[in-house]
Parts: structure tokens; sequence; C-alpha cells
């Protein structure tokens, strides 16, 4: 346990020593925030822009971490064959999965809370009305986007490979799932495309929780099965 332990601290050490990993995780959400507030108003419907923006960018901060920021560590990892001297160890894949994905998602859950006490601060967001549903979401929704993260971190050769893979699949599921334009402001079409992605129920699982809104079982299965689906062939397909 210990072992695990000291990974997972020099991971995030790591990642937040990267400039670029550090930035795009825990400054450039909140320069989002600034710009999606700067008119001060309500979304249609008269909900404050503020209290769907800060929900949905921590579903962004996630995608940006398990989409992104993983994978390229992952595969960064293969391609200085860092991973062939640990097969060499009592380390699994089960292992650094774990360890990898703690590492990210604390990074993530620092953007997270930046934005909430940003918001809370200077914005006047409104506070969770349900902190174990939003809670409950935001873990699940990490838990799905990392599969795929991993998943893609399990297969790809190099690190900027990875990188190039993450961005084509973070930016169409930020921007169709409701992670970067709020919901309210798309067309049904573009709401019912957004639908079919992988982070349109963290979205709404978050937005819901966040609201007190009663939360779907359906979007809760819908991100245990991705994370059961798509971990599971990652652990299969694994290479070091």
């Amino acid at each position: 346990m210990k072992g695990i332990t000291q990974v997972i601290a020099v991971e995030l050490k790591l990642i937040m020593r990267d400039p670029m990993s550090a930035f795009f995780a825990l400054a450039f959400p909140l320069i989002m925030l600034w710009v999606k507030l700067r008119s001060g108003k309500p979304l249609p419907g008269g909900l404050p822009a503020v209290d769907a923006t800060v929900p949905m960018l921590s579903i962004f901060v996630i995608g940006l971490a398990a989409l992104v920021i993983l994978p390229a560590t992952l595969a960064g990892y293969r391609e200085r064959r860092v991973l062939k001297r640990l097969r060499a160890t009592p380390a699994s894949p089960t292992m650094l999965f774990g360890a990898q994905w703690v590492a990210h998602m604390s990074l993530a859950a620092i953007g997270t809370v930046l934005l909430i006490v940003i918001g809370l601060a200077v914005y006047g967001l409104t506070a969770p009305a349900n902190v174990g549903g939003f809670l409950l979401a935001w873990i699940l929704g990490a838990l799905s986007l990392s599969s795929i993260g991993l998943l893609v971190g399990a297969l790809v050769p190099s690190g900027r490979a990875a990188t190039v893979i993450g961005l084509s699949l973070f930016f169409p599921m930020g921007f169709l799932s409701g992670a970067i334009i709020p919901r309210e402001t798309m067309s049904g079409s573009m709401r019912a495309i957004g639908d079919l992605t992988p982070m349109a129920p963290a979205v709404q699982a978050v937005r819901d929780g966040w609201a007190g809104d009663a939360m779907s079982p359906v979007t809760l299965g819908v991100m245990v099965a991705i994370s059961i689906v798509a971990g599971g062939v990652a652990l299969r397909v694994f290479r070091w």
C-alpha cells in the first residue's frame, strides 16, 4: 500500500511540474469561466449562467485530464521504454492503471475545487443542492472518461500520437455534450448528437446533482457500463 501511494504521489508531482498540463487543467478552465460570465446574462429558462457553467466545466477538467493528459502519459512511458522496465517489477497493469487514474483525477479534482472556490467567491455561485449526488456523478464521470483514456493509452505507441487522438476525442465531445457550451443554448439536433457521446451522461448527472434534481438511474448506469467495458478492454489489450 505504501508503494502504490508513493507512485501516485510521484506521478501527481510529475504532472503538476508539466507546465502545459498544469495550465490547461488548472488555469485554462478559470479563463473560460471568466469569458463565459462576462455578460452576466442568465441562460434560457432563467438559470444563472454561473450555476450551469461551473458544473459543466468540472467535466471539461475531467475530460482534459482523462482523455488527453492521461493517455499521453501512458504512451509517453511506452515510447521511452519506462513500461518495459516496470514489467520487470511486481507492478501489474491494474496497479499501473489505478495509480495513473488517482494521480490524474487528483489533478482534475484540484481544477474542480478551484472552479468552485472562484465561482463562490467572485461570481455568486449557488452551493450544490445535493453534494452527495454531485460527488457521485463527478466520480462516475471520472471513471467512465478515464477508462476511455486508459484504452487509448494502452495501445498508442507514442505520447504525441496519444495527444492527437485524445484531443480529437475531447473537443468534439466537449462541444457537443454541454461541457463547453451550455445545452440550453444548443439546437435540438446538436443536443441529440451530443447525447450519444460518452461525456454527455457525466455533464447531465453533474448538473442534476448540483441543482438538486433527480438523477436518472439510466444516466448513472451508462457511466458505470462505459467504465466496465472500456476499462476491461484496456486491461486486456494493454501493451508494455
